[in-house]
């Protein structure tokens, strides 16, 4: 504000900072009542004194729509309520929101990955709100172990003769190599060295394990002589990481399990197997490509297998390691497994989608990672009929919406080399220029919807998979679009 503008104006300011209403006339009021019973009186009254503080400010700089004494009556106590309702109401909500995925992945690792069946989510609010035998044997009366509550259910569905729980996959590979060969050598070959989102790598966690990396081979010929090779009294045991977030083609040669295990056992040496995503059924029956089960990894020799729970498994974040018993045994005391054990809400969901593997005639359609994932392409268009008109009419005659065929991923590192047919509405800009920008401003404005729509950018266009919007959200998600601001 100019000095002269200031001299002019300060009685005026001043005269409107008179008319603004106390803190404590404004908490007295009937109208901060419902507030208050919404957010407590603490929450409340800092909104009310952060709203008039704000005020204060704008007025003081010159820079407030109140700076006219015809807008006197903006000072009512319904308006203070107003803006703090809108301030509380940003504040308290949740930062983990229910999104809908419309990306074409289906284990999206950003949005959470597997979708838990009915069962699973009904066991888990039981377990967070009535007591539970985490750790209490039922039948002797003294403390358990909480492995006990699913270990023998694992065994059945893979073939091991032992199984224990820890929180993800990486932390089953990391207490697999400290329990069973730190201060040795691991023997990998060295087109299995991957790496995984979040900068997972084989050897960095060969490394925090205390063990030590024995690569042989190359990136794409390894051959069993290289494995027999290597071996020596350092050797604490042979490993083999399954490749599942990348293919190589061509010139290639790999050691198969069945191979590597009859070498291992004649040096009296264990087999650990890191499937990655892994998988308790044969997928090629639903026509999705093949992907080696666990159980078929222990027929073959395996000593170890780790795994996922909440990839193809379908269930909670979890690292699930299977074996033999004695083995399993040692990992299970290593101090380590403690730090990275599971709760009971974990627990609490892989328990009934274990459960699901039990009635594998009934598999595809209760288990929502499989149902999602053997979807027909025919079930997505017909969603995409129904959608597209309130998708035009909200964004009007900027945009062009169309019904396109696409392919949808697995996702998660699972085959990421083989795609799902699938169907989705695709937008385009009609401007001749700036489409860039235009997308990425609609791309943001789905964003910032009530429940974000989370779609991707691809080919001067944004394309909405609606491989993930099944029935259930189907109205809530089309109802929406009616609030796009763009």
């Amino acid at each position: 504000m100019s000095e002269t503008v200031e001299q002019g104006a300060k009685p005026a300011l001043n005269a409107l900072l008179a008319q603004m209403p106390a803190v404590e006339r404004v908490i007295a009021s009937t109208e901060a009542q419902a507030l208050i019973a919404q957010y407590g009186r603490t929450q409340v009254l800092a909104a009310i004194r952060a709203t008039l503080d704000g005020w204060r400010r704008d007025i003081q700089a010159g820079e407030s729509a109140f700076f006219t004494d015809a807008d006197v009556e903006a000072f009512s106590i319904a308006r203070v309520i107003a803006e703090a309702d809108h301030s509380l109401s940003a504040r308290t909500q949740s930062k983990l929101r229910a999104v809908f995925n419309l990306t074409g992945t289906v284990l999206h690792t950003n949005l959470g990955r597997a979708l838990l069946p009915d069962e699973a989510v009904s066991a888990v609010v039981q377990a967070l709100t009535q007591p539970a035998n985490l750790e209490f044997d039922l039948a002797s009366g003294k403390r358990g172990d909480r492995d006990d509550l699913i270990d023998e259910l694992i065994c059945e569905l893979t073939g091991a003769e032992a199984a224990t729980v820890v929180n993800n996959n990486a932390a089953a590979v990391l207490l697999t190599l400290s329990a069973l060969a730190a201060r040795k050598e691991v023997i990998v070959s060295r087109g299995e060295l991957v790496e995984i989102g979040g900068a997972f790598r084989i050897p960095d966690i060969m490394s925090r394990a205390g063990a030590r990396l024995r690569e042989i081979g190359t990136t794409n010929r390894t051959h069993l002589k290289d494995y027999e090779a290597a071996i020596s009294a350092r050797t604490a045991l042979l490993m083999k990481v399954h490749c599942s977030n990348y293919a190589i083609s061509g010139f290639t040669k790999n050691v198969e399990l069945d191979e590597l295990a009859p070498l291992a056992r004649s040096h009296s040496l264990p087999v650990a197997v890191d499937l990655g995503s892994g998988t308790l059924t044969d997928l090629t029956q639903w026509g999705l490509p093949a992907e080696p089960t666990v159980r078929a990894t222990v027929e073959a020799g395996a000593d170890i297998v780790t795994f996922s729970g909440d990839k193809l498994l379908g269930g909670p974040q979890a690292g699930l390691i299977v074996g033999r018993k004695e083995l399993i045994a040692k990992i299970k005391k290593h101090p380590l497994k403690r730090a990275l054990r599971v709760g009971k809400l974990t627990l609490a969901a892989l328990e009934p989608v274990l459960r699901l593997y039990q009635a594998p005639e009934f598999l595809r359609e209760r288990l929502t990672t499989l149902r999602l994932l053997t979807r027909a392409a025919a079930d997505m268009h017909e969603v995409a009929t129904r959608a597209l008109p309130a998708c035009q009419r909200a964004l009007g005659e900027g945009y062009d919406v169309s019904i396109e065929p696409m392919f949808s991923q697995i996702g998660s590192g699972a085959l990421p080399v083989d795609v799902l047919p699938s169907s989705g509405l695709v937008v385009r800009h009609r401007g001749k220029g700036g489409s860039g920008r235009a997308l990425l401003k609609l791309e943001r404005a789905l964003r910032a919807l009530p429940r974000p729509v989370i779609g991707r950018i691809a080919d001067d266009a944004l394309r909405l998979d609606l491989r993930c919007l099944e029935s259930a959200d189907e109205a809530a998600f089309i109802a929406q679009l009616a609030e796009l601001r763009l």
